[in-house]
């Protein structure tokens, strides 16, 4: 089981992915201790071409692979995509791949469950088992184990068998314009954005007089510019405590700061 880590073979398997009707896709990255996700392995299906993509190999450049996610005439079938799309945005200047399916969200429509996980997904609709094994690896590592590149193609080839008996049954009950509108919402470009100014959003609000709802939205700015600049976690730059403690305190002189207890010191 190969790994592409060259752009003469990468070029040649977008190719024949791109003679494909579908092409199931999935992502391997890490981003325990980063802001922006580590891509660390790509894994595509379509037809009888199955592969694997480093994007980690020295010199290798993906625009091939952007290709084929901007290529309209072929379906890119995902599960839960919403971290693959925010890794493709960011890869690949704001691409948003069309057009998409979500096998989770088709599961949803069908009645099999929210948020249903992949493997289970799998066991319900082809009676297959999913080998766990490789689930918590460490995907940066080279080279990656057999036990790795099985697991990682199981993602897509599996996927890649139930994508027709999903869009099959979901017309039969009349529900592919509802998944197409909710695939309208997953590819709108403003999801994966991540604008500063606009992150407050994803905070609790335990007031909303004018003043601290101010230093609460600036305070919050503030850390995700931080943590976009110095990639690391938001959490790790301040936590979500000490932003309601500066809304609370709100401080305006450096020594005014020193007697918060959750905001971090330097």
């Amino acid at each position: 089981m190969n790994v592409i880590t060259t752009n003469d073979a990468l070029a040649e398997a977008c190719t024949a992915l791109r003679q494909c009707d579908f092409v199931a896709i999935d992502t391997e990255f890490m981003r325990e201790s980063t802001y922006w996700p580590i891509l660390c392995l790509i894994q595509a299906a379509g037809g009888e071409t199955e592969v694997l993509i480093d994007p980690m190999a020295d010199g290798i450049d993906l625009q091939p692979f952007f290709d084929l996610l901007a290529d309209e005439s072929v379906m890119k079938v995902f599960h839960a995509a919403r971290q693959d799309l925010e890794i493709f945005y960011h890869k690949g200047e704001q691409l948003i791949p069309k057009p998409m399916f979500d096998s989770q969200i088709a599961a949803m429509a069908l009645g099999l469950g929210d948020s249903i996980a992949y493997d289970n997904l799998v066991r319900m609709v082809l009676n297959r088992n999913v080998e766990k094994g490789a689930r918590f690896t460490d995907w940066a590592r080279r080279p990656l184990s057999d036990s790795q590149k099985g697991y990682a193609l199981a993602d897509v080839t599996h996927l890649r068998d139930m994508y027709p008996i999903l869009r099959d049954r979901l017309d039969e009950q009349d529900r592919l314009s509802w998944v197409a509108e909710e695939m309208g919402i997953l590819c709108n470009p403003a999801t994966y954005a991540l604008d500063p100014d606009e992150q407050w959003k994803r905070l609790k609000l335990r007031k909303t007089t004018p003043k601290w709802l101010a230093v609460l939205k600036a305070s919050a700015a503030w850390r995700e510019r931080e943590a976009q600049t110095r990639d690391m976690p938001r959490q790790r730059v301040i936590k979500d405590e000490g932003l309601y403690e500066l809304a609370h305190a709100a401080p305006t002189t450096p020594e005014q700061l020193v007697p918060l207890r959750s905001v971090p010191r330097g």
